[in-house]
């Protein structure tokens, strides 16, 4: 039997002597081709009969370079297995142990005494399974400081980022792009090669379409990197990059936020921040900087003005929270569950007063509406007369926009306008149907109503409807009035899937006391008899609500029906059949 050359090559070994037993594994000769080294087996139990070649010759594709011959293997004495050279491996497992939170014990131990947890114990909470991009990275300084001493003191570059595996408690595809500052790192500044890792992962972003989790506690860019060619860096694409991601983004704050780390989490589509944080695009370096005083960071952004202007879309109490409700949203958003509970519908049926004035809590209402428990309220403190969040209808996942009464009688003022504008197109960018619950006189009037510019938010209002292309449907619990009802409505009352009333649902192109004084002034003013006066008013109050009242709207079919509340479920359910 001959070893044949396999390709062009030059003999650089020939280990054994000819009359050498050899064994299948054995090698018999390493060829050199283009400076890789190829090693040849004998492929079976002999020994070496021939060498036809000699170390340093050159050789062509099947020229013979061994001759064998062929034994039955008996009594060979087995050959040692080689050994890989475990050197590189322990200095590949060393260098990465270097990163982990144990290798810095003093710094994890400032950060637990600040009642917070580590970047790493964060991501390791939100991921089951998290495949690590750059961990190895270290600050763009070896000429400032010495190498080593950046592998110890800025592993990562200060920002953790990879591909997790999510427990939502939804089946099926659960990956998610998380990316996390590291605060214990310079500040959780954002450094030259954390800036290269964030544009690998956006653009894999882009890509898979998969959601982003930001975790962006920290500061803004980082002067302290000399290792780099550039000057201004206003070239960084990692700002365009983040905004063109197609799929979800949620961005979550637990501390100090300023710069770029804010101007990343501004353009999240959910924010979830606790109520120790501090928001700003300048911090107060940049304060002082700009002569504008010495400022603690802790004035800057607080989460109360934060969440009052609805920068923060869900104040949470720390880190633990933080992560279950971004868990939480994520499986909003990934499908449905089949783990729900419905409430009790005949509850439904008491949510509205008799007197038609008078106030109900519309959170209680939604909730007993939606699966139990499973209302997700976002921004509760932006636009009070309007309530938007996320809930669940047998187990699938639908947006509520809903009226609140007790606030402005329900009308829409320019806050209400710009919230409910907000969440209908989050809706529609997350793929998400939305049912609108309507109690409204119509749009906020008066002198600051329009300060506040509520043209143009009203306005928004239509357009954001207009441009939905997710299925919408509208329940009227109690008063449907004006423009406002109709923007409750996706623009009117036939642009929708459905649009439906309960039993004290009313309707009209506007309040009914006030279109009585506007629309019968004259025969009002010519009744001079203020009690005579008063009762012709009511009298024609009552007319004009019984005309309104949604049984008789339903006959001019201006509506879908009027409806028992306990049977609303299964109108909604008509928003689902597209999921």
């Amino acid at each position: 039997m001959e070893i044949l050359a396999p390709t062009d090559a030059r003999v650089v070994q020939l280990p054994l002597e000819p009359g050498a037993p050899v064994g299948p594994d054995d090698v018999v000769v390493v060829l050199e081709a283009m400076k890789m080294e190829m090693p040849l087996v004998a492929g079976i139990f002999g020994r070496i009969a021939e060498l036809t070649v000699s170390v340093g010759d050159t050789v062509r594709t099947g020229d013979p370079l061994i001759a064998l011959i062929e034994t039955d293997g008996k009594g060979a004495a087995p050959r040692p297995d080689a050994v890989a050279d475990s050197t590189l491996l322990e200095e590949v497992e060393a260098r990465h142990a270097v990163t982990l939170d144990a290798a810095r014990p003093e710094a994890v131990a400032r950060r637990h005494e600040s009642g917070r947890r580590t970047a790493r114990e964060n991501v390791s909470d939100l991921c089951t399974d998290f495949v690590e991009y750059g961990p190895l990275a270290i600050a763009a300084q070896r000429q400032r400081r010495a190498v080593q001493d950046l592998i110890e003191k800025t592993p990562a570059d200060g920002m953790i980022g990879g591909v997790g595996r999510i427990d939502t408690g939804v089946e099926g595809e659960d990956r998610t792009i998380v990316v996390s500052y590291d605060f214990t790192v310079l500040a959780g500044t954002q450094g030259m090669q954390n800036h290269r890792k964030k544009d690998r992962l956006f653009t894999l972003a882009a890509e898979t379409q998969w959601p982003v989790v930001l975790l962006a506690e920290g500061g803004g860019g980082r002067p302290g990197d000399v290792d780099w060619p550039g000057v201004s860096l206003l070239d960084v694409p990692a700002f365009r990059l983040f905004a063109e991601i197609p799929g979800p983004t949620i961005g979550i704050n637990t501390g100090y936020c300023f710069a770029g780390n804010a101007a990343l989490l501004g353009q999240c589509d959910v924010i979830l921040a606790t109520a120790d944080s501090n928001l700003g695009m300048g911090g107060p370096a940049m304060i002082a900087g700009g002569g504008l005083g010495d400022v603690p960071p802790t004035d800057i952004g607080p989460a109360d003005v934060q969440t009052a202007n609805g920068v923060i879309d869900v104040m949470v109490e720390d880190d633990v929270a933080a992560i279950a409700a971004t868990r939480t949203i994520l499986g909003m958003i990934r499908g449905p569950v089949s783990n729900t509970a419905t409430p009790d519908q005949d509850l439904l049926r008491r949510s509205i007063p008799t007197n038609r004035k008078r106030v109900y809590d519309v959170r209680a209402l939604i909730g007993a509406l939606v699966d139990t428990g499973t209302f997700l309220e976002l921004r509760p403190r932006l636009g009070k007369a309007a309530v938007t969040g996320f809930a669940r209808i047998d187990g699938h996942t639908i947006g509520v926009v809903a009226n609140d009464p007790a606030q402005l009688a329900g009308a829409i003022d320019h806050e209400a306008a710009t919230t409910m504008a907000r969440h209908m197109r989050l809706c529609d960018r997350w793929g998400i149907p939305l049912l609108f619950l309507c109690d409204t006189p119509g749009f906020m009037v008066g002198p600051q109503a329009e300060a506040e510019g509520l043209v143009r938010s009203a306005g928004g209002l239509f357009r954001a409807a207009a441009a939905m292309t997710v299925p919408t449907g509208t329940i009227v619990t109690r008063r449907a009035y004006g423009l406002g009802a109709q923007a409750m409505a996706g623009g009117g009352f036939h642009e929708n899937r459905f649009t439906v009333g309960w039993p004290a649902s009313e309707f009209g192109p506007m309040g009914i006391e006030g279109a009585v004084k506007l629309g019968f002034s004259k025969e009002l003013a010519a009744i001079a008899d203020s009690d005579e006066r008063d009762a012709k008013t009511q009298e024609m109050v009552d007319e004009m609500y019984l005309r309104g009242r949604g049984l008789n709207v339903a006959t001019h079919f201006e509506i879908d029906d009027v409806i028992d509340p306990a049977d609303s479920r299964r109108w909604i359910q008509t928003l689902l059949l597209d999921a």
